[in-house]
């Protein structure tokens, strides 16, 4: 995939993407949050070394700005040197015991803030995804590939559980990640990347934060309530059946 024929190709429909907060503030943050959680994600590291050995880090390649690629920074919360589908759900055997803790607590995404540093990120913007997943010619995806990916945005924290929603699957996880779950998440970011500013981008974030420290406050999306979306901040609408 080529970064200059995403970067140039005219998005159809719809407004023009805005921007939310400015670099400048995304540095300082991610950099204040790295300083802050260095010890945590010290700790965590440890501990999956002693449970499940090495590597500490999950490298994976994503999408990022204009199709340009980049490596993405978690903590390990899988089985290492284990293959398997790039879709994962809640009740993937691959993960660890440690690892459901992190992924639960949302502290394997800790290491994600020096994808933010790096420029690779921002703060608030869609979920980078993994090329395979990536159709560049698709004018909802030319908008998402216009704006820098993000660690959370509205979509993904109603969307927070999404391994417990793909755990519910019956059939093919990964058929209901690309014909359902996937298109009304891109509806969902496009809408907010039409509308967003730098004080909405901040109450994602004071959401996003509320959502982690105290979890029952904020609900996620359920399996029926996926399907098309109209707002960022509104419920998926109904009209999904799931897959058999």
């Amino acid at each position: 995939m080529r970064s200059e024929a995403i970067r140039d190709e005219n998005l159809a429909g719809g407004s023009e993407i805005r921007k939310g907060l400015p670099r400048w503030a995304d540095v300082a943050i991610a950099f204040i949050g790295l300083v802050f959680t260095a010890p945590l994600i010290a700790l965590s590291g440890l501990a999956i070394a002693l449970s499940s050995g090495m590597p500490v880090l999950f490298r994976q390649r994503r999408v990022g700005q204009h199709g340009r690629e980049f490596e993405l920074y978690k903590l390990r919360t899988m089985k290492p040197s284990v293959s398997g589908p790039q879709i994962t759900s809640g009740n993937d055997a691959r993960i660890t015991g440690l690892g459901k803790f992190l992924r639960h607590t949302k502290l394997d995404e800790l290491p994600t803030l020096w994808n933010v540093l790096r420029g690779d990120m921002s703060l608030v913007g869609p979920r980078p995804e993994v090329p395979r997943f990536v159709n560049s010619t698709d004018p909802l995806w030319q908008k998402v590939l216009s704006a820098r990916p993000g660690i959370t945005d509205p979509v993904t924290l109603a969307l927070r559980s999404e391994g417990e929603l793909l755990a519910k699957i019956e059939g093919d996880t990964e058929q209901y990640y690309v014909k359902e779950l996937q298109p009304a998440k891109l509806k969902g970011y496009v809408a907010y990347l039409e509308k967003r500013n730098w004080r909405s981008d901040l109450q994602v974030l004071f959401r996003t934060i509320a959502a982690v420290v105290v979890p029952g406050q904020t609900s996620a999306f359920s399996m029926e309530e996926v399907g098309k979306v109209s707002q960022p901040q509104a419920r998926f609408q109904d009209g999904y059946k799931p897959l058999k």
